[in-house]
């Protein structure tokens, strides 16, 4: 969506521990990234693992895509990165 909308540039970067999978923060920088850090802060305090981010049910096309395939990535297998 961000293609549609013109605004391609930006990343979503999500940093988990390597041994535990806990979720220790996320990067987004970007046009919508006040709208996209709703959704990381509330996989923080329920204390999901990027493994739950990336299997959450994503809209397409959305913008809100980029959070699932950046914790898709953690574990290298986002389609669209």
């Amino acid at each position: 969506k961000s293609v549609i909308l013109g605004e391609t540039e930006g990343f979503v970067k999500i940093i988990s521990d390597e041994e535990s999978g806990d979720l220790l923060g996320v990067f987004i920088l970007g046009p919508n990234a006040t709208e996209l850090i709703a959704q990381t802060a509330l996989a923080k305090l329920l204390e999901s693992t990027p493994w739950e981010i990336g299997a959450s049910i994503a809209p397409h096309p959305t913008v809100s895509e980029s959070v699932k395939e950046a914790a898709l990535a953690v574990d290298g297998v986002a389609i669209h990165i």
